[in-house]
């Protein structure tokens, strides 16, 4: 069955984006990951304009993140003091990221800027993953790491306007977080993706917080900027179409379900050697597509 996505501009199978939602929270379920730096990919294969695709899994977002952030909340996984100065930094991460999504659009590059990013991000974050995921295959014993995540740089402590977290029990600068934050809200308004892949090593090994709560602090933090991103890509750059993220946040309901039921069977070796090689095989499609001759050279479509 086909249906007119009217922010788009076209028409798509319904049964296409719906298990393009179920695939994507299948492997959100096995992996533990939210998907967004897949489904963006995916949407754009399946035609969806990038910049739609873009503003649109922002608002699916929200959804993830507001499931994943109460299953933590209610285990108290959730340092609100750090997530409300991380929350801050995004915001204003979010609303620059729209700043430069709408002049990219204005150029006529956003399109071109996004699949650039995704081809590096996707890239490097495949490549890092195949390497720890086969050193630690091979690895006998466990390898611990030396970093003392209590103790920050000199360059960090010595940062003004510090705080108190008392529930990560630390004291550190609030421009830290905000600064981690702000590079979240950007992630989220030009890429369309929550930034778990960097945040959450960033809030254990540069904040020094407890492993039991950075990812509740990220998913509490990110609900937000993703809302408020979604609310300006709606707003300031029309790219939000609501019809495609109700069938993918449906798909994606579905498929989370399965995948955690699946996730039990699956050794985390083996779980990170599948999606690293899943993440660069989207990538050099990705890549390949920016070299291909595409089908009309010009259009006369204008998104306003």
């Amino acid at each position: 069955m086909q249906i007119y996505l009217p922010i788009a501009e076209m028409t798509v199978p319904v049964e296409s984006i719906f298990l393009l939602g179920t695939f994507v929270g299948f492997l959100s379920g096995v992996f533990g990951i939210g998907g967004g730096f897949l489904a963006t990919p995916f949407l754009i294969f399946m035609g969806i304009p990038p910049a739609v695709a873009v503003g649109t899994q922002a608002n699916q977002l929200v959804a993830a993140s507001f499931s994943g952030m109460m299953a933590h909340w209610r285990k108290g996984n959730v340092d609100v003091q750090m997530g409300s100065v991380m929350m801050a930094g995004g915001l204003v991460g979010s609303l620059i990221g729209i700043f430069v999504f709408k002049m990219l659009q204005v150029l006529g590059q956003i399109d071109f800027i996004i699949s650039i990013l995704y081809v590096l991000f996707l890239g490097t974050v495949g490549l890092l993953m195949l390497y720890e995921s086969f050193f630690s295959f091979f690895k006998k014993k466990t390898v611990r790491s030396e970093f003392n995540s209590q103790k920050l740089s000199p360059f960090f402590m010595a940062l003004p306007y510090k705080m108190r977290f008392p529930r990560s029990k630390l004291y550190i600068s609030a421009l830290v977080p905000a600064g981690i934050g702000f590079l979240g809200g950007l992630m989220v308004s030009i890429m369309g993706i929550g930034g778990g892949f960097l945040l959450v090593p960033a809030m254990i090994y540069v904040l020094g917080m407890p492993t039991l709560l950075v990812a509740g602090t990220s998913l509490f933090q990110i609900i937000f900027t993703s809302a408020f991103a979604a609310v300006m890509h709606a707003v300031a750059n029309h790219t939000l179409d609501m019809v495609l993220a109700i069938l993918l946040i449906s798909g994606g309901v579905i498929g989370a379900r399965a995948g955690a039921s699946v996730s039990r069977t699956i050794t985390g070796a083996h779980a990170r050697i599948i999606l690293a090689i899943l993440v660069l095989t989207v990538c050099t499609q990705l890549g390949a597509q920016l070299f291909i001759r595409p089908a009309e050279l010009y259009s006369t479509v204008v998104r306003k």
